[in-house]
C-alpha cells in the first residue's frame, strides 16, 4: 500500500505476549503507513474490545482533519458494530484482510515481529511491569526505526 502523506492509511492488530507462570499481556497497535510509525498503542490484560477502542481513539485524536483508511484483519474487535461506529464517527474507511490471509496484513505483522524478536524472545519477563516497562521503553522514534 503506497501512501503519499501522513495519516492516509493505517493498519493495526493486536498480539499476545507471555510473562511469569502462563500468564498473558497483549499490545494494540496502530501504524501508519506513510513512515511506519505508530500513532497509538495500548497494552492490557484482556484481547478485548476495550482495548482496540482505547488504541482507536488515541490515534483518532491526534488527526487534524484527515481521514484514513484503516485496515486490520478479521478479528471480533474490528468485526463489532461498535468499532464500525467508531470509523464511520471519524470520518474513515475500513478495509480488513481476506479470511485466512494474515499476509494481507504484513505491514502491522512485521513490526511486531521486529519487536518480538527485539525485546521479546531474548528475555523471560516474570512480571507485567518488567513487559510494559520493556515495551513502552520504546521512544516513538525507536518504534518508526523497528517499523522501517
Amino acid at each position: 500500500m503506497h501512501c503519499r502523506k501522513p495519516n492516509e492509511k493505517w493498519v493495526t492488530d493486536v498480539t499476545e505476549f507471555k510473562y511469569g507462570q502462563s500468564k498473558k499481556a497483549y499490545l494494540s497497535a496502530i501504524r501508519d503507513l506513510y513512515d511506519g510509525s505508530i500513532i497509538s498503542y495500548v497494552l492490557g490484560h484482556f484481547n478485548n474490545n476495550d482495548l482496540v477502542f482505547k488504541t482507536f481513539d488515541q490515534a483518532v485524536l491526534q488527526l487534524m482533519g484527515e481521514q484514513p483508511l484503516i485496515h486490520s484483519d478479521r478479528g471480533f474487535q474490528y468485526t463489532s458494530k461498535v468499532f464500525k461506529r467508531k470509523i464511520d464517527e471519524a470520518g474513515m474507511t475500513q478495509s480488513m484482510s481476506r479470511v485466512g490471509r494474515c499476509i494481507d496484513n504484513a505491514p502491522m505483522e512485521s513490526f511486531f515481529g521486529t519487536v518480538k524478536c527485539e525485546k521479546y524472545y531474548l528475555h523471560k519477563y516474570r512480571t507485567y511491569e518488567e513487559l510494559i516497562t520493556a515495551i513502552k521503553g520504546l521512544s516513538p522514534m525507536e518504534y518508526r526505526a523497528k517499523a522501517a
